[in-house]
């Protein structure tokens, strides 16, 4: 006898369609066996198909069992397949008879006494049911939540393997799980922390602004103590909320990571990730025999901080370029090519020396001229040219460490972001997910045209600072985001004057 389900692989974060096909041999004997190109985690399956399916009340069949997992050339990864593989070894086996299968999606892992344990990719999972014609998902309990998001998808949760088996006999019915989107953003929107936390600073909050309003990436400069790590936290708190399709996109790749909480329907807020300096560069950009997305795409519409900045590797931080410029990340592997996306506001931190107080006026910096040189050529030019705004964090003056009074507050840093936004939105009206940092070079001179004035004074900073053509490029977009900023619809020379000052690394320390 035969039995055919549905279920999904996945390739980067896209599901793909798997049929679980079984075959159980009336007259032959032997192991059971599973082809369709599947890795270790698959084949493992069998041994815990076997005692789930004998601990809930059902006999394994002692005949042959093939199990095809098709198509045959897409390469087949971890549990997921543990619930589908159990119900068609059991439909083969003449034990379940079901009408219900083919308008139905079945991915899950199973425990060995038969209990439906979580699994990664479950929202893809939905996404792909959903085009493929199919109106219903089973899945594991703690999953539901993440699939129901997914609308013209009935989320059927199951708990165990006799419970999927009783909806699909037909003998159990099973209530479809809802969430609600606009209690869950609302309910989400609330930090914990706040701009007005940091005493004093107030140039670089401006600076934290205009990254926030722009999309821009940041580079702060400062001794130990500073509020560097502080200020980076709480970009955030000021940057515009999720829409529905960005939170979908960055979810479901905290999905297929396994990053997303047990339980959670949606990311609602943005990601703020904060790898290591000893990251490695594939957990950094992502990698691996079977690629797997990096810290940069788990940033995706969100915040990627590196701290300690010339302490990660130099061949890392090269590899970062690509995603700075393209917004993903490609990964070429002999047995297929994919790409994750990686749209994301850096915000990088550094000391000006390596022991951290060659600006501090109340430290003395015990660097000579050459450890301080060769620290700061960790980070190359290119990289360099690709952080819009450098400025630098002194160190916070006693005055203003015990100031009573609240400095800028994200309240209304987040206004001056929504309004500078907003404008944008007007702006790139045939593409609404488009910012100032990501303007290309014919939108550059299309948007960003300055008058005599600002001429005279970027021909300045080009020939005193020794721009490139990037760094000029960025200088543009700044200008134009502080445009935004003074609700003004040129840039003026002031605008240029205040995006140049942002530049503190073409500069000398």
């Amino acid at each position: 006898m035969m039995g055919l389900l549905h279920s999904a692989t996945f390739v980067g974060i896209e599901a793909v369609h798997v049929e679980v096909e079984v075959d159980v041999a009336g007259h032959a004997f032997g192991p059971p066996s599973i082809v369709g190109l599947p890795d270790a985690a698959v084949r493992e399956s069998l041994e815990r198909v076997q005692a789930a399916i004998g601990n809930s009340g059902f006999e394994f069949p002692r005949n042959k069992a093939v199990i095809n997992l098709a198509p045959a050339d897409v390469r087949k990864e971890g549990p997921a397949f543990d619930l589908p593989i159990a119900i068609a070894v059991l439909m083969a086996n003449g034990d379940v008879a079901s009408d219900r299968t083919s308008s139905v999606l079945i991915a899950g892992e199973l425990a060995l006494d038969g209990r439906v344990r979580p699994i990664k990719g479950t929202l893809s999972a939905a996404m792909l049911a959903k085009e493929s014609g199919l109106t219903k998902l089973i899945v594991p309990e703690l999953n539901a939540r993440e699939a129901a998001v997914v609308d013209g998808v009935d989320v059927l949760p199951v708990s165990s393997l006799t419970q999927a088996i009783g909806y699909l006999s037909g003998s159990l019915e099973l209530d479809p799980v809802s969430v609600d989107l606009n209690a869950m953003f609302t309910e989400a929107g609330v930090y914990d922390c706040d701009f007005s936390d940091v005493r004093g600073q107030e140039h670089a909050k401006r600076a934290m602004t205009v990254a926030a309003a722009g999309g821009h990436n940041v580079l702060l400069i400062g001794p130990p103590g500073s509020g560097k790590t502080m200020l980076a936290k709480r970009i955030p708190t000021i940057m515009p909320p999720l829409t529905l399709e960005e939170s979908l996109e960055t979810t479901r790749i905290h999905s297929v990571s396994g990053e997303l909480p047990h339980g959670t329907a949606l990311l609602a807020t943005r990601p703020v990730r904060t790898p290591h300096h000893s990251a490695s560069t594939a957990a950094l950009v992502g990698g691996g025999t079977i690629p797997k997305a990096g810290e940069v795409s788990l940033a995706h519409h969100g915040v990627l901080f590196l701290d300690e900045l010339p302490e990660f590797s130099r061949r890392t931080l090269e590899a970062m370029r690509q995603p700075l410029e393209d917004a993903a990340v490609t990964i070429a592997r002999s047995h297929a090519t994919v790409s994750f996306p990686a749209s994301f506001m850096l915000i990088a931190a550094m000391n000006p020396c390596p022991c951290g107080y060659f600006t501090d006026p109340r430290r003395k910096c015990k660097c000579n001229p050459l450890a301080i040189d060769r620290y700061l050529s960790q980070i190359s030019g290119p990289l360099i040219d690709r952080l819009d705004i450098h400025i630098e964090v002194p160190a916070v003056p006693f005055t203003e460490l015990r100031s009573r009074k609240d400095g800028t507050s994200s309240t209304q840093m987040s206004d001056q972001v929504r309004a500078a936004r907003q404008r944008q939105r007007s702006r790139f009206a045939d593409d609404g997910r488009l910012c100032n940092a990501r303007m290309t070079s014919r939108k550059i001179r299309e948007f960003c045209p300055i008058d005599a004035a600002g001429e005279a004074v970027l021909r300045q900073a080009i020939a005193e600072l020794g721009l490139s053509a990037r760094a000029h490029d960025k200088v543009l977009r700044v200008a134009r985001t502080i445009a935004d900023l003074s609700d003004a619809d040129a840039i003026h020379p002031d605008h240029l004057m205040e995006a140049i000052h942002y530049r503190r690394l073409d500069r000398q320390l």
